[in-house]
């Protein structure tokens, strides 16, 4: 294994205040620090941990791609880890959940025989858990990027929660420094999901970014007002599972034994 190393963490959505502490402690130690957060507090409170911090915000350049924007990111961590430097990268939310630029870096790191490692973050889909009472093994939930979700026609069991991340960036490509007009993208997602849904079906718009003590943004609306709420580019979109009742006379053990 090469002089050097790569740990890539996670800052949570709460002003830094869900970082585990293991993570924590590789941001101290770490020999450089790089980060992209969503909020100005957090990146301040790394730099304080860290003084050898600098931010991946710069490459967020308006009309360049975010996949050029994410290979730029990688190409300014890996030449420190090649320098033989303990360098750690700190994403918000879980480095893991539609961060391009932290899984990028591993396998690179990986490939060329350093080692890397991602520790888990607290993502907008948990902290989605917890504000709104929802829990997965209830009914079970398909998790799926917004514009994936429509270009790919994305299958999902409508008996199940549906979660959508990035629901305000509806085929958005590029960095923009200005806001897209929504509500025709919304207008074109409800029509979507109103075939598994009735136009009366309740959604909830979800903003896990919040400043102490103010709590999450949660507007509960219906499919046939969605092109009208309040939704940002960080906004989730959470679909309740259409009512139903469970198969009569499923037996759980003949399932498993025909598996």
């Amino acid at each position: 294994m090469k002089r050097g190393s790569l740990s890539v963490v996670g800052t949570g959505h709460r002003i830094a205040g869900q970082v585990t502490l293991e993570s924590q402690a590789l941001i101290r130690h770490a020999d450089r620090l790089f980060f992209l957060v969503d909020d100005d507090l957090t990146a301040l409170w790394l730099r304080g941990l860290n003084p050898a911090a600098e931010s991946l915000r710069r490459f967020y350049v308006r009309g360049r791609s975010g996949l050029t924007a994410s290979h730029a990111m990688v190409e300014r961590i890996l030449p420190a880890v090649r320098r033989g430097l303990d360098v750690c990268a700190a994403f918000s939310g879980h480095p893991g959940v539609y961060v391009r630029p932290a899984s990028e870096a591993v396998l690179r790191a990986r490939s060329e025989g350093f080692h890397a490692a991602m520790y888990p973050g607290i993502s907008a889909v948990d902290c989605l858990y917890a504000d709104l009472g929802v829990d997965p093994a209830t009914h079970g939930c398909s998790i799926f990027e917004a514009t994936d979700f429509l270009v790919c026609r994305r299958k999902f069991d409508p008996r199940s929660s549906l979660v959508l991340l990035q629901a305000g960036t509806i085929g958005v490509t590029q960095y923009v420094t200005r806001s897209v007009s929504r509500a025709n993208r919304l207008r074109v997602l409800a029509r979507v999901l109103e075939q598994s849904f009735s136009p009366r079906h309740e959604v909830i718009v979800y903003d896990s970014v919040a400043l102490p003590p103010f709590a999450p943004f949660v507007q509960r609306t219906t499919l046939a007002h969605l092109p009208d709420a309040r939704v940002n580019f960080l906004s989730t979109l959470f679909i309740p599972p259409r009512g139903g009742t469970p198969p009569k006379g499923l037996n759980i053990n003949a399932c498993v034994e025909r598996r």
